[in-house]
């Protein structure tokens, strides 16, 4: 609880004079921002409470508690701080937003394990929605199509401009970086035994297709999201951004997960063979 007030603390200052809140005026048209911004603070409040309420079983975890209030601090810093008035004047800014939603609040949710927080919090009222996302998080390959159609869709030239121009787009196209994005790191991360294969190449096609769009972006002959020709250099840019930094982070994901996977035969031909892996290892 009180990591949770401090974060909040730290954050309200960036909140109260964030442009994508208030630009200096109260907007009616920017309802959609205050309204995530509401969703992100309850959120955070939820599992502050569900913490507490763990606490006396023993059930929190300071590490797992750390890893939640940094992937919240970040994500709000990302969604309503001056990085969101940078990403609606510059490409590769708001390709650095993405990327920090995508590649560092998402992944860092699922290493949290806020969902019994979160359930203690808010009570057996949505097991069935928790039941459905955890059989959903069991196919990898699904997870990770979701997650394509979502980065695929909102950076096509269409809604990518009506996401930069609109605060209702602009908030959906977040939400969907971040739930299919929170999806795809769960069924990779938290594998099953039968998932740890489909969850290693789930990552080779992710760090595929967004390093394809990457260099579309980076060597495309003319701005997809601009008529001026100036702007050519700042989508180049934004290209790099993905390629690069994402490229890397689902490269070692992908190798990370590929070991789990070598692991895991070895540990099955051993149990075929009847003898124990820390003998087969020591004989070699």
């Amino acid at each position: 609880m009180r990591l949770t007030l401090s974060g909040l603390l730290l954050l309200w200052p960036v909140l109260a004079g964030a442009h994508s809140l208030f630009d200096g005026v109260v907007d009616p048209a920017r309802w959609p921002v205050w309204l995530a911004a509401l969703a992100w603070m309850l959120s955070w409040l939820a599992y502050a409470l569900g913490s507490w309420r763990q606490a006396p079983r023993g059930q929190a975890s300071s590490g797992s508690a750390w890893l939640f209030h940094g992937a919240m601090l970040l994500g709000a810093l990302a969604l309503f701080g001056p990085l969101d008035a940078w990403a609606e004047r510059s490409t590769a800014w708001h390709m650095v937003q993405h990327m920090v939603l995508i590649i560092g609040v998402a992944p860092l949710l699922v290493l949290a394990r806020p969902l019994p927080a979160w359930r203690a919090a808010v009570g057996p009222a949505l097991d069935g929605l928790w039941r459905r996302l955890h059989q959903l998080s069991r196919r990898p390959t699904a997870c990770a199509l979701l997650h394509a159609l979502a980065i695929w869709g909102w950076h096509a030239p269409g809604p990518y401009l009506a996401a930069v121009h609109d605060p209702l787009w602009h908030v959906l196209e977040h939400a969907s970086f971040l739930f299919t994005g929170w999806l795809f790191w769960w069924s990779v991360l938290r594998p099953g035994h039968r998932e740890v294969l489909p969850a290693a190449l789930a990552l080779v096609f992710t760090v595929t297709h967004t390093g394809l769009l990457g260099a579309l972006l980076t060597f495309a002959p003319a701005p997809l999201y601009a008529a001026e020709s100036a702007d050519l250099w700042d989508q180049q840019l934004a290209g790099l951004v993905m390629w690069i930094p994402g490229g890397v982070v689902y490269l070692f994901a992908a190798l990370w997960a590929a070991s789990r996977w070598l692991q895991s035969m070895e540990r099955a031909g051993a149990a075929r063979q009847g003898a124990p892996l820390p003998h087969r290892l020591a004989g070699r």
